[in-house]
């Protein structure tokens, strides 16, 4: 009996040993080093009250993930586990592969409901999970609200196969209305990464961007009475652009409501996302990217930056069209 709780002793102490790489979800996002690279030189967003100078404000609601799949660091997502959706997803543009094919089911994040799985993973039966999204919230109830899982981070913005499999998990997902979704967003994500393609490269000429998504959610608007439907869906990107050897940000958002008509949701510089986001975010400074990734432009930069837009093969003036996630777009 001894000799088992020696045992035991000595395998406690290496667990509490382990370097914090191997954590899923984390304290600070700076735990694991492999994840601080899906943020501009490592700078986590500032949004009052939720975090701030890369802590987190309440630690029992918001909870900072390293996204791991196939032993390997994918993104970032800060999720909120009141409101069972995140909060953003963070990642990184480096061009776009061949296409894999679409997962049947969504993973979640076993961590946040006690599981010790340092990755992704699909639910397992019997399983109660009160501090995030499951499958059944959108498939026997997303119908019924008009709503689908929306990507944070997009299938489309992935490079390879395995990297696209890994945005299939729920914490990366959000109440989306369907035609928001395939309509002005779809179109939207699909400009900007012709944009990342062609612009944002490195100095060996190869695809570099860091991209922040996110959602301000609802008073009280939820899916399945569980899942916050969130009012505002909202993006970013900062890039370094080696041919004009300068750096270039622009950043979108769209409220998450049922579209009907021809909608464009038109480029914003990085200064009108900040004042956006502080009437939902009061109390501070709102910052998404660090200094480097410029804030404003003048009226004439903006109109250049419509005019690359549609110079880029934006399908906004083409009448009114839906856009699935690998940016196949058809006229309707």
């Amino acid at each position: 009996m001894m000799g088992v709780l020696n045992h035991l002793s000595t395998l406690l102490l290496l667990l509490s040993l382990l370097p914090p790489a191997l954590s899923h979800v984390v304290e600070r996002f700076s735990d694991v080093t492999d994840c601080e690279t899906f943020f501009l030189e490592g700078t986590t967003p500032n949004l009052p009250g939720i975090l701030v100078g890369g802590k987190v404000q309440d630690q029992n609601r918001y909870k900072p993930i390293c996204q791991k799949y196939k032993k390997t660091y994918m993104f970032a997502t800060l999720y909120d586990t009141t409101n069972r959706i995140p909060v953003f997803s963070a990642y990184t543009f480096t061009g776009v592969g061949p296409r894999g094919t679409r997962p049947d089911t969504w993973m979640i994040e076993p961590q946040l409901d006690g599981g010790i799985e340092p990755v992704m993973g699909l639910e397992k039966q019997g399983v109660i999970y009160t501090h995030q999204a499951v499958n059944q919230d959108y498939d026997e109830y997303g119908k019924d609200k008009k709503v689908n899982k929306g990507h944070l981070f997009p299938k489309s913005f992935a490079h390879q196969p395995v990297n696209q499999d890994s945005t299939f998990t729920l914490t990366n997902a959000v109440p989306q209305v369907k035609t928001f979704n395939e309509g002005s967003w779809g179109k939207m994500e699909c400009t900007v990464r012709k944009i990342l393609r062609k612009q944002c490269l490195d100095n060996n000429g190869q695809p570099k961007a860091y991209v922040l998504t996110g959602a301000v959610p609802s008073v009280n608007n939820k899916l399945n009475n569980r899942v916050n439907i969130p009012d505002l869906l909202w993006t970013a990107y900062c890039c370094y652009n080696s041919k004009k050897k300068e750096w270039m940000a622009k950043a979108h958002w769209g409220e998450n409501q049922e579209e009907t008509n021809k909608q464009v949701l038109n480029p914003h510089t990085l200064s009108e996302l900040y004042n956006m986001l502080k009437q939902h975010y009061p109390g501070g400074d709102v910052q998404v990217f660090p200094d480097q990734c410029p804030r404003g432009s003048s009226q004439k930069e903006r109109e250049k930056s419509r005019e690359r837009e549609i110079g880029s093969g934006d399908i906004s003036g083409k009448g009114l069209m839906t856009c699935d996630e690998d940016c196949k777009c058809v006229s309707l």
